[in-house]
């Protein structure tokens, strides 16, 4: 194993000499390849904890990892490469720390739970993605269910309020209900349980008996009720979707040794996330870069962006995508404020195009991103991205600052 990291680590330097990329993926690639048992070797000894869910991964991961390091050094797949390349690269990357937490991929998870026996497993939420490649969301579910189902002695950090993910992990032990939050309700009309029409008001449930659990930590008027303890909580990332990931990792954190204290200034001081809610000045535009790559996210992401004076949509449709971009038709566009200025760019320019003029949306379309921001008012654009987008997008802005 130790020839197999040696040989990962560089691969993965003459990958970014090649600019190649950050040389995460090749890292762990290349040990995979020389050894295929690597996996559970450098999880071994440590307390693991896996995030997944279909939005939020990312970020909950990174507030986590922050309040996991008021302990010690922490492991973390950070540039977001959540399947087994990115987690051995990970914990190769970081040998000596005794903490690690992974962001999984929801169909990698069983495989990688499999390998490296976490102590926590966080589960956010469970909607539509990718179309062409995740699978419907029952049979997503049905995968995070058999691979919580194979580690009894796991702890399980979850979201109580999305039905699709309660019916996952209902009847495991060892469970801690959060009160994450669910804007999104398209994938939840019916019981996930029985097929029963559910209703969806705020205390949801069913007549086959899934109902919403009652919450060991949620969030009122600033504060962070969990179990005994009131914690004051004040991020400086975006949106009350984050105030759910937050209490995710704060849920998680407080079952390896962390107080909610202790994580609540921890995570207080998380500013960015992989650049996502970074503020870029442009030329005459000063940039705030959001990601959006689903309509689960887009519903979290629209309160944020609806009415600010310019907001660019940025969607590619490559693999890490998903190549089918029929879900921006589930966004609801027709939102936006009537005097916002929107861009439709990158390299599916046209199809946000035709759907924001389905939505009654003036628009420009331009698919490259930067002259798409040109022609935009000067001042404050919100960009929204979906997942290439976004890199390829942070790539150009960072090489043209540095020039």
């Amino acid at each position: 194993m130790r020839l197999a990291v040696g040989a990962g680590e560089l691969a993965s330097q003459a990958s970014r000499r090649l600019r190649g990329g950050e040389g995460v993926v090749t890292r762990g690639r290349v040990v995979l390849a020389l050894d295929p048992g690597a996996l559970s070797q450098l999880a071994a000894g440590r307390r693991v904890v896996l995030v997944t869910g279909t939005n939020g991964k990312t970020t909950t991961a990174h507030l986590l990892a922050a309040a996991l390091r008021t302990l010690g050094p922490v492991a973390h797949n950070d540039s977001g490469a959540n399947m087994v390349d990115g987690a051995v690269a990970a914990l190769a990357a970081q040998r000596d720390a005794p903490l690690a937490v992974l962001e999984v991929d929801e169909l990698h998870l069983g495989r990688i739970a499999d390998a490296v026996a976490p102590a926590v497993v966080v589960v956010l939420n469970l909607s539509r993605d990718q179309l062409d490649r995740g699978a419907e969301v029952a049979a997503v579910a049905a995968s995070v269910q058999d691979a919580l189902g194979r580690q009894p002695d796991t702890r399980i950090v979850a979201n109580r309020d999305d039905p699709v993910v309660v019916a996952a992990v209902a009847g495991r032990p060892h469970v801690t209900w959060v009160a994450a939050g669910a804007t999104w309700s398209g994938d939840t009309a019916v019981c996930p349980a029985c097929g029963r029409r559910l209703t969806t008001a705020a205390e949801w449930s069913c007549r086959c008996g899934l109902s919403r659990p009652p919450a060991a930590f949620e969030f009122r008027e600033g504060v962070v009720h969990g179990a005994r303890t009131t914690t004051p909580l004040h991020l400086q990332l975006p949106g009350r979707f984050n105030v759910g990931n937050a209490l995710a990792a704060m849920a998680a954190a407080q079952l390896l040794g962390v107080a909610p204290g202790d994580s609540a200034a921890a995570m207080a001081d998380v500013q960015s996330v992989a650049h996502r809610y970074a503020t870029v000045r442009h030329g005459r535009h000063e940039l705030r870069l959001l990601l959006a790559k689903n309509p689960a996210g887009w519903a979290e992401m629209l309160p944020l962006v609806r009415n600010c004076p310019a907001l660019l949509v940025v969607v590619n449709a490559r693999e890490a995508d998903g190549r089918d971009t029929s879900w921006l038709w589930d966004v609801p566009f027709e939102d936006l404020a009537p005097r916002t200025v929107v861009g439709a760019s990158g390299e599916r320019a046209a199809d946000v195009g035709l759907r924001l003029s389905y939505a009654g949306i003036r628009h420009d379309t331009e698919a490259d991103p930067l002259a798409a921001v040109e022609r935009l008012p000067p001042g404050v654009v919100a960009v929204v991205a979906n997942y290439t987008a976004f890199a390829d997008l942070w790539h150009r802005l960072a090489g043209s600052a540095a020039r």
